[in-house]
């Protein structure tokens, strides 16, 4: 399992954050996993009331994500494509993965990368924060987000500050 090695800090305290989750829709027990996760993660950050975006699939949370990094500090991505039988799972996946990246570069906001890329739904099971599972994906995204938009505050801050 890939969560060895794991980052322990906590989520930094943030309630200033305006913070946007987009999640997919398919695979519905996975999903409800790790949305529960990521709003976990916004309530220990101090954030009461993220902004919540549903999203019909994977393939599209890059052009909501887009949508919402114009007016949030740090958003986050969660959905899951399981591998089948065709070329389709390298399609999504690529595309989902790409076009996440280029919305945080081209608006400078942290996009929690909540996308899980499995080969079979036990996989995803595993990784979704549900009671059994070993992993909290929903959870990490959320902090690596929340994390970074507090380390980029700092660095604004030290801009403005003369440092």
């Amino acid at each position: 399992m890939s969560g060895h090695g794991s980052p322990t800090a906590p989520i930094p305290h943030s309630s200033d954050t305006r913070l946007a989750i987009v999640a997919a829709t398919w695979h519905q027990e996975v999903m409800d996993g790790l949305l529960a996760g990521a709003l976990r993660g916004a309530a220990e950050a101090g954030i009461a009331e993220p902004t919540v975006v549903r999203a019909p699939g994977s393939f599209e949370l890059p052009v909501l994500a887009d949508a919402l990094a114009r007016d949030h500090n740090a958003v986050v991505a969660l959905g899951v494509v399981i591998r089948g039988g065709t070329p389709h799972f390298e399609y999504v996946c690529a595309a989902a993965t790409d076009g996440l990246t280029r919305v945080g570069l081209d608006h400078g906001v942290p996009v929690g990368f909540g996308l899980l890329t499995c080969d079979d739904e036990k996989q995803a099971l595993d990784r979704a924060g549900l009671p059994g599972s070993v992993e909290d994906k929903g959870y990490e995204a959320a902090s690596a987000a929340l994390t970074t938009a507090h380390v980029l505050a700092g660095l604004a801050a030290r801009r403005e500050g003369g440092a």
